[in-house]
């Protein structure tokens, strides 16, 4: 499915419709340009799932772990992975394992590790600057 953003507000709506919807273990697999809203989505996955926590990007710590909701929130930055190799010494089995929602920007670096049933999030820029378009595959509905 295909969905328009107009603005951050709005990128992070769509995550948190997504996440009333994501069970425990479920794996959310980002692509998009470097700005392009996915910590913005992560927000709005956070919200939905009741997780007071601010979020930020996990950047240089790889991944921040979030509780207090319906289901933990795993938040994976994987821009600075090389290879799935590298995924797995980080300990990636043990997160599936933990039933939370595993929100991976930059799946694209790890895309061979995912799994199949894993929810594809694609986040482009639209015609305007705060324009996004949001691709959506792995669920029926929003």
């Amino acid at each position: 499915m295909e969905l328009l953003s107009h603005s951050p507000e709005d990128t992070e709506d769509i995550g948190a419709r997504l996440a009333e919807q994501l069970e425990p273990g479920a794996v959310v697999a980002f692509t998009g340009d470097l700005g392009a809203g996915k910590t913005a989505f992560t927000r709005g996955l956070a919200r939905g799932l009741g997780i007071p926590d601010r979020i930020t990007s996990p950047t240089f710590t790889i991944v921040n772990e979030y509780e207090g909701g319906r289901l933990p929130l795993f938040h994976f930055d994987m821009y600075r992975l090389g290879s799935a190799d590298e995924l797995f010494d980080i300990g990636w089995e043990d997160y599936l394992r933990r039933g939370g929602v595993c929100a991976v920007e930059w799946s694209e670096n790890i895309a061979d590790a995912l799994e199949e049933d894993a929810v594809r999030v694609d986040i482009r820029r639209g015609a305007s600057d705060q324009e996004r378009v949001i691709t959506i595959a792995g669920v029926s509905k929003l």
